[in-house]
């Protein structure tokens, strides 16, 4: 029982301190849900069920893969589940969970209504699908093609829920990402 309670005060801390580790340092916070499979023992999920996202309604324009994105947050409400489609589909390999991959992005959210992130502007970003990133990228990014662009919408249980990681995300927040897949790689 002492080592449950040590566990779950170490994991909160970790939660709470982690977002102030930089700016691409927010896409690599996940608020997941623990869950207990023995005693003692912790396991925080990469995934949910990722047939629960739904279709992005108001998708941001595709423009053309390669060049940054015009990223439009949704007029209305922020949708409570997540959402994704593909604004230009890849014809190379599919992401999976484990693979290195190297991606573009642009963040905008439900809170600015505009972009608060870009890695347009310096560099592409690479990380490790299923645990580096928030649990929206570890399950919105899954099965996506070299080449291809998508766009994502991301409520806080999936995001960064009530932490608020950097400048322009808010606790709570519902995120809007447009991702292009440039490479895989491992």
């Amino acid at each position: 029982m002492r080592a449950r309670k040590l566990i779950i005060i170490v994991l909160g801390f970790v939660l709470l301190v982690t977002p102030a580790l930089g700016v691409i340092g927010a896409l690599t916070k996940s608020a997941p849900t623990t869950t207990t499979t023995s005693p003692g023992v912790v396991s925080i999920p990469t995934t949910t069920n990722p047939a629960a996202w739904g279709q992005v309604t108001q998708p941001s324009p595709a423009g053309v893969f390669g060049k940054a994105p015009t990223l439009v947050v949704p007029a209305g409400p922020a949708p409570t589940s997540p959402e994704n489609i593909d604004l230009i589909t890849g014809t190379g390999p599919a992401a999976t969970t484990g693979q290195t991959l190297e991606v573009q992005y642009v963040l905008g959210t439900y809170s600015t209504h505009g972009v608060v992130q870009s890695s347009w502007t310096s560099q592409p970003y690479s990380f490790t699908l299923g645990g580096q990133v928030i649990a929206g990228w570890n399950q919105g990014v899954v099965g996506m093609k070299v080449g291809g662009r998508r766009e994502l919408i991301i409520p806080p249980s999936l995001g960064y829920g009530s932490a608020s990681p950097t400048t322009g995300i808010a606790a709570n927040d519902t995120l809007v990402f447009i991702v292009d897949l440039l490479k895989i790689s491992k």
